[in-house]
């Protein structure tokens, strides 16, 4: 991942309902969720919701897939772990040895 995807990634991800998205589509797994049961768990109108989607998919973070009469919204995991290496992708100067969070405590 290049510097300009992961500030269209992070944008997305830094407003609360997007992040909740997100965050319920990865818990979700391959299977995903539609619409209907984002906006049921999250409590949000369809209008909120539907924008929220536009966004996370133009930041390249969910993927839309035709289910029936639905879609189906999924995580992409590529995109998620290609967001976290560029995160860390130098962490403790190269030496990811050092880089455990159980280190933190």
């Amino acid at each position: 991942m290049e510097l300009n995807d992961a500030t269209t990634a992070l944008a997305a991800l830094g407003q609360p309902t997007r992040l909740s998205v997100f965050r319920l589509l990865v818990e979700a797994g391959p299977e995903g969720r539609t619409p209907g049961d984002i906006s049921d768990a999250l409590s949000l109108p369809g209008a909120t919701l539907s924008f929220h989607l536009k966004e996370l998919a133009a930041a390249g973070l969910i993927r839309g897939e035709p289910r029936g009469r639905s879609i189906c919204y999924r995580a992409d995991f590529d995109a998620m772990r290609g967001l976290l290496e560029f995160l860390t992708r130098n962490c403790c100067g190269g030496d990811r040895g050092q880089c455990d969070p159980g280190d933190c405590t």
